[in-house]
């Protein structure tokens, strides 16, 4: 199924994923805003390919072969994230705009999939 789809649907459909727990937990910094105590959530994805970038704020790749191409991007697999307290009490403008922003990115992610989807169905009927 990798030479069919190849490593594209893997990443868009982990981004997916991620996006929908994202919008998950905004929404539930939403419903909460008025709950005594209650501190916002967030995700830290974000934090995690920081410190992965280091200093240089690039991200280490090693070329293990000599046929392999020079390239600055990184291939994503299951994108890993971990919900924590941001100690920060609920902005419900910026979580309306969070959410906003998730909502957009989200489509524009599906956008990517059908497209991906689109050509290959396109290969398939040029092959009968």
């Amino acid at each position: 199924m990798e030479a069919l789809f190849g490593k594209t649907v893997n990443m868009l459909s982990a981004m997916l994923g991620f996006r929908s727990d994202r919008h998950k937990l905004i929404t539930s910094n939403i419903a909460n805003v008025d709950t005594p105590g209650y501190k916002s959530k967030e995700l830290t994805f974000q934090r995690e390919l920081d410190s992965a970038r280091g200093d240089e704020g690039r991200l280490a790749l090693r070329k293990t072969d000599k046929r392999h191409f020079p390239t600055d991007s990184v291939s994503f697999g299951k994108v890993d994230s971990t919900v924590v307290n941001s100690g920060k009490k609920v902005n419900i403008d910026t979580e309306m705009a969070s959410l906003a922003e998730n909502h957009l990115r989200y489509n524009l992610t599906v956008e990517f999939l059908t497209r991906k989807f689109r050509s290959i169905k396109s290969v398939l009927r040029e092959v009968r």
